[in-house]
């Protein structure tokens, strides 16, 4: 069974060639992600795949070490190399004190989100909190109720009823959604945590810190993926300008 290519290890020499020529990069690459603490005179990148990177660092003492730089998560192709390249570099460069952490000053709201709000909520509400009895309801004839509202509320919750009317699974659904509709809500606590923590580091100010974590409460991953998006964009422009 043949195996399919590492499409960065099958460039790697062209990579290697041109890394060549950023030595200061290597050796934050070596410093930071290598945990290499002896004096380094010089770092070669002498292998490169989707995975990491493998760099022979020489010391100031004579001696030589080879480390082994993981990519996480791995690259997805060749195109993902320049990009992820240079957010390392950055990170690096924040991490040894050679550049200062992008700030993000301003909120944005990714339009991704908005799929939380008005899909993903209304059907975990409803399929959580709908009747699944009610003493007018028959699945073969209409509602009985002398009620106007009453009749809406019956017309809106016939789905949720029906599906907790079918056999198996059907009584246990309105369960097994509450149960969801809560733990996707515990799960956005910790995503807000994590937020909060990327606007501290990353000097939001309150404010717009505020509006991330309050919207990762509501809307979860999209947020903090868009503002991770965000900042690998400053830190790339950063390291350009640096260039």
């Amino acid at each position: 069974m043949s195996t399919i290519p590492d499409p960065v290890a099958e460039k790697s020499g062209f990579l290697r060639m041109y890394m060549s020529s950023h030595p200061d990069t290597l050796v934050a690459y070596a410093k930071w992600y290598g945990k290499v603490t002896e004096p380094l005179l010089s770092a070669e990148m002498v292998g490169i795949d989707t995975k990491g990177m493998t760099l022979a660092c020489k010391l100031k003492n004579g001696s030589s070490k080879d480390v082994r730089v993981e990519i996480e998560p791995p690259l997805s192709g060749y195109d993902d190399v320049k990009p992820r390249l240079l957010e390392m570099k950055a990170i690096a460069q924040e991490g040894l004190g050679m550049i200062k952490t992008p700030k993000i000053s301003t909120f944005h709201f990714p339009r991704s989100a908005l799929s939380v709000i008005f899909v993903v909520y209304p059907i975990l509400v409803y399929l959580a909190y709908a009747p699944t009895f009610s003493p007018t309801f028959s699945p073969t004839s209409g509602s009985a109720s002398t009620s106007v509202i009453t009749q809406a509320v019956d017309m809106i919750t016939v789905p949720a009823r029906l599906l907790t009317h079918t056999p198996f699974l059907g009584p246990w659904l309105p369960s097994i959604f509450y149960w969801l509709f809560w733990s996707v809500n515990v799960g956005h606590v910790f995503e807000a945590m994590y937020t909060a923590s990327l606007c501290r580091r990353h000097g939001t100010g309150l404010g717009v810190g505020a509006a991330y974590v309050f919207a990762t409460l509501v809307c979860g991953y999209h947020i903090w993926r868009d503002l991770r998006k965000r900042i690998q964009d400053a830190r790339i422009q950063s390291v350009m300008k640096v260039e």
